[in-house]
C-alpha cells in the first residue's frame, strides 16, 4: 500500500468520525429548543348570558358588594357613548350611573374599589378620580404614572393599572405613588397592549386590546401561565350585535365563585367557569 493509499484511508475516517458529530452550538440550540414549554390554554365552559347596553363602550368590569359595576368611556365616533360608571341592571343591562364625567374633557377608563373609596381612571387627561364608596362624592384626585389609563384592578392592598403597554403599576393605595413595575411576559416573549384587569386567587388576569386573549399573571413576576380564548363568545356577540367590538370586561364575584367577561357594545355578557 502506497503514502497516497494511506493517505485517503485516513482522510476518510476523520471525515467519517467528523460527521458523526454535532457541533457544540448546535447542540446547545437542540437543548434549549426542548425546554421551551408552551403557555397552557385555560379550558371554560358556557354557564349563562344576561343582558348588556349595546351603547356601553366598556372600560372596567367587576362585582362590588354582590352588584356588578361597569366603567364606560366615551369615544368620538360614538356621540352616544358617555364616560360614566354605575351599576348594572342584570335584567336590561342597563348601567344605573353614580358618576358621569365630562365627554368633552374625561375619556372614562377602569375602576376599582379598595378601602371604602372607588377609583377611577381616565385615559389621556393623566389624571385619575377617587370616590366614597357609598355616596360616590368626589374625594380627590390623582396623577397617574405613565401617559395613559386603561384596567385597573387591586389585590387588597395596591391599586393595580393598566397603560397599554406591557407593564402593569402597583400603587400604594395611601399615597398612590408607584410601588413596583412589573413587566408582563409569554415565553419570554412581551405581551402589550394589556386593557382590563381582575384580579382573582392571587394571579392578574387581563384582557389582550384587540383580541379574544385573556391572560394570567403571575404578579409577582410578570410570567404569562395561563391564556383563555373567548373567541365563541365574541363571535356570537357579533352574531347579535354586528357592531359589536372587542372583548373588554371580567369581573369576579369572590363569593359565589363567578366570572363574568363582555366586551364594548356587546349585546350580552357572559358568565363562564374555569378553574381559579
Amino acid at each position: 500500500m502506497n503514502f497516497k493509499n494511506l493517505l485517503f484511508i485516513a482522510i476518510s475516517i476523520i471525515l467519517i468520525i467528523s460527521c458523526g458529530e454535532e457541533p457544540d452550538d448546535l447542540v446547545v440550540k437542540k437543548s434549549n429548543t426542548s425546554k421551551i414549554k408552551s403557555t397552557p390554554i385555560i379550558n371554560y365552559i358556557y354557564v349563562n348570558s344576561f343582558p348588556h347596553d349595546i351603547n356601553s363602550f366598556t372600560e372596567g368590569f367587576l362585582i362590588h358588594n354582590g352588584e356588578l359595576y361597569e366603567s364606560t368611556g366615551a369615544t368620538d365616533g360614538l356621540p352616544q357613548s358617555k364616560s360614566l360608571f354605575g351599576i348594572v341592571d342584570s335584567t336590561t343591562g342597563i348601567i344605573d350611573a353614580k358618576v358621569e364625567l365630562d365627554r368633552e374633557i374625561y375619556f372614562g377608563e377602569g375602576i376599582t374599589f379598595l378601602n371604602d373609596k372607588v377609583y377611577q381612571l381616565t385615559y389621556q387627561a393623566k389624571i385619575g378620580f377617587i370616590y366614597d364608596a357609598t355616596t360616590f362624592k368626589e374625594l380627590g384626585r390623582f396623577d397617574l404614572p405613565s401617559k395613559e389609563g386603561w384596567g385597573m384592578t387591586t389585590d387588597g392592598e395596591d391599586l393595580i393599572m393598566s397603560d397599554g403597554t406591557n407593564n402593569l403599576y402597583f400603587l400604594d393605595a395611601k399615597t398612590l405613588s408607584v410601588k413596583r413595575t412589573i413587566s408582563v411576559s409569554d415565553n419570554g416573549l412581551v405581551i402589550d397592549s394589556l386593557n382590563e384587569l381582575e384580579y382573582i386567587k392571587g394571579f392578574i388576569y387581563a384582557n389582550v386590546w384587540m383580541t379574544n386573549t385573556i391572560v394570567k399573571i403571575d404578579p409577582d413576576n410578570g410570567v404569562v401561565v395561563g391564556k383563555l380564548d373567548l373567541t365563541a363568545l365574541a363571535n356570537e356577540a357579533k352574531h347579535i350585535h354586528p357592531y359589536s367590538m372587542e372583548m373588554n370586561g371580567i369581573a369576579f364575584d369572590p363569593i359565589n365563585d363567578k366570572v363574568f367577561v363582555t366586551g364594548k357594545m356587546w349585546p350580552k355578557y357572559f358568565e363562564i367557569k374555569f378553574n381559579l
